[in-house]
């Protein structure tokens, strides 16, 4: 249920920021009205607003398929609320490497759930490591999907050649999984365990 409100919110706030520039202005993370104006809302507000159609639907999608499981376990864990800090925290944690790298370029801007979604995806692969999931309508375990995305997204972070910030997705990934680790340790344990004896389903 949690994740639904989420993924509403989020579609809701990005819509409105499309129709009203000022407000994506406003909410978008731009560093250097973090460094000079004292707005670390940014930091936040950031993942609830996305570049267009194509980038909101990928992350939400992600999002409703991932986020009920991570929802589930979290709330076993700490309760209902305990998940929505997890998400937004994600969010904050996410971006901040791409913050300190940017924070005195003018230049720069950043938006988007995806830090967050990572988080996500990665409490997800450590509990269910070879979950088959669909890439492009192609079956690929989860664990696999894993380290091709950390690869990739180290990789792209590298060479910089794109508007896609590959950092956060980085970020996002090691924070969720070091969430669940500190929430539960012993599902370190069961993620050595699964990924011991491989079944595909």
């Amino acid at each position: 249920m949690l994740t639904l409100v989420l993924i509403a919110v989020t579609v809701l706030v990005s819509w409105q920021a499309w129709q009203r520039p000022r407000l994506l202005e406003r909410l978008i993370l731009w560093p250097p009205a973090i460094d000079r104006q004292r707005q670390y809302d940014r930091l936040l507000t950031h993942g609830f607003i996305h570049a267009d159609w194509q980038h909101l639907l990928f992350n939400m999608i992600t999002l409703f398929f991932f986020g009920r499981f991570a929802e589930q376990l979290v709330t076993a864990m700490i309760g209902p609320v305990g998940f929505v800090l997890f998400y937004l925290s994600a969010i904050v944690i996410a971006i901040l490497p791409t913050w300190l790298r940017h924070r005195h370029d003018a230049r720069y801007r950043s938006l988007g759930a995806s830090g967050a979604v990572s988080a996500v995806l990665f409490a997800f692969i450590l509990f269910n490591p070879w979950q088959l999931i669909f890439v492009f309508f192609l079956p690929v375990p989860a664990i696999l999907y894993g380290v091709f995305y950390v690869g990739y997204s180290f990789w792209m972070d590298r060479q910089g050649t794109d508007n896609v910030n590959h950092s956060a997705h980085l970020s996002g990934a090691i924070y969720g999984v070091l969430f669940m680790l500190l929430m539960e340790p012993r599902i370190g344990a069961h993620f050595l365990r699964e990924l011991a004896r491989p079944s595909f389903g």
